[in-house]
């Protein structure tokens, strides 16, 4: 998942581990496998959240024990910084990591740039035939892969169960029946129906494809988010704010959002699974079970959500290249990625995962996994990720009253035109 701007602008937490508290690009102190053992520095920096970070460092500690010469030096770097950060330090040929956590649609961007290490022929890609077919798409480039796929999500709808219980009204399938419901839910619990992020143009995407719609069509290479598809996902953002339905937050929006749903002051949040155990977090869902997670509601032509995950990439500058594969293999293993799923809900992108019955029965695998089969492919193509600048001034703009839909969709479209030279 891309997950919004998670975390921006917070300080980087940097924990060495064992002896490696520093060192970037393998801490300049070689490594390899001599002898055929792996030995040095592994630098990496992992982009989880605050509810999630304690895990991925523990997994890393992991690795030193299988490897007890390689010394892992852990950073954790805000989802909001990492992918200027990255570009910064591997552009400038210092500071870089070993090893990134890569959202999906950085990965193309990354190896388009020359920042990436191909892993095709290394031990960095285990066991590939295991690995969902749909978590396969972002790791690759100009038929190269430069990713080992670790997490794979989308988006739900995230419900209070005793607010709607409360209010009387079924979680909503539709944008149009959670409005509806919306008055209901103010006057029988004092709570808005729905938190917005207008902040993030990733959470734009669920309505855009309920309508229809999307950004582009990169098989054609074609713009399409300007079409009457964009025109009516901008209204119904619009819409559903103005009329109360929602409260929207155009700074901040993803810690706002939690907030609000732990607090109660919503009902609902369109969410991922990696602030499951966030949410569960909140005085509101001291029993678990209140915490309900439903299909994101439909627009007027479909229903869809985003696909998104994390990966694992290598840079291309690393000194210790032969430590980096390892770790890579390491942390998208069955193994690690069933830790994931025990510990933080997080779903595996390895299809014998899906078969330990500890996972098997998780309930949140069992809803996010279908939604995951179901959802949108977003395009892998370099430009990906700029893809969302344009649209999120736009977004603010729209709720803001200072653009209309029309304008707004206009607007993004002749941007993306002028970023993909050869779409029309």
């Amino acid at each position: 998942m891309r997950r919004g701007i998670r975390g921006a602008l917070a300080t980087v937490l940097v924990a060495g581990l064992a002896l490696a508290a520093t060192g970037c690009g393998g801490g300049g102190d070689g490594g390899g496998s001599a002898g055929g053992e792996l030995s040095g520095t592994v630098t990496f920096w992992d982009t989880s959240n605050d509810a999630e970070k304690a895990t991925y460092r523990k997994l890393a500690e992991g690795f030193q024990k299988e490897h007890p010469k390689v010394h892992v030096a852990y950073v954790n770097v805000p989802f909001g910084d990492a992918n200027a950060k990255f570009k910064n330090a591997a552009g400038g040929g210092a500071g870089a990591p070993d090893v990134i956590r890569t959202e999906v649609a950085w990965v193309a961007d990354f190896a388009n740039l020359g920042y990436l290490a191909p892993l095709d022929g290394t031990p960095a890609l285990d066991k590939t035939g295991d690995y969902l077919p749909q978590a396969v798409g972002s790791t690759k480039f100009d038929g190269k892969t430069y990713a080992a796929p670790q997490v794979i999500d989308t988006l739900g709808l995230f419900y209070n169960k005793k607010l709607l219980a409360d209010a009387g009204v079924p979680v909503p399938k539709t944008f149009t029946e959670l409005a509806s419901a919306a008055r209901k839910i103010k006057e029988k619990t004092g709570a808005t129906a729905l938190y917005l992020r207008g902040d993030d143009p990733y959470w734009f995407l669920p309505y855009l494809y309920g309508e229809g719609g999307d950004m582009v069509d990169a098989a054609h290479k074609k713009v399409t988010i300007d079409n009457a598809a964009g025109v009516r996902a901008f209204r119904t953002i619009k819409q559903l704010v103005d009329s109360k339905a929602a409260v929207t937050d155009a700074t901040d929006g993803q810690e706002n959002q939690l907030k609000a749903l732990k607090d109660g002051t919503v009902a609902m949040a369109i969410d991922g699974p990696w602030d499951i155990e966030g949410a569960r977090a909140g005085k509101q869902f001291a029993d678990k079970g209140n915490l309900g997670v439903a299909p994101v509601p439909g627009g007027s032509a479909a229903q869809g959500s985003p696909q998104g995950g994390w990966n694992l990439s290598v840079y291309a500058g690393s000194k210790n290249l032969q430590a980096s594969y390892a770790f890579v293999k390491y942390m998208s293993s069955a193994k690690v990625q069933q830790e994931t799923t025990d510990k933080l809900s997080l779903l595996p992108t390895r299809k014998s995962v899906y078969d330990v019955p500890a996972v098997k029965h998780n309930e949140m695998v069992s809803f996010f996994k279908p939604a995951v089969d179901g959802a949108v492919q977003r395009p892998w193509i370099a430009e990906g990720n700029a893809l969302f600048e344009p649209l999120k001034v736009q977004m603010n703009k729209v709720l803001t009253g200072s653009a209309t839909p029309e304008q707004a969709a206009k607007t993004v479209g002749d941007a993306y035109r002028k970023l993909l030279k050869d779409y029309t």
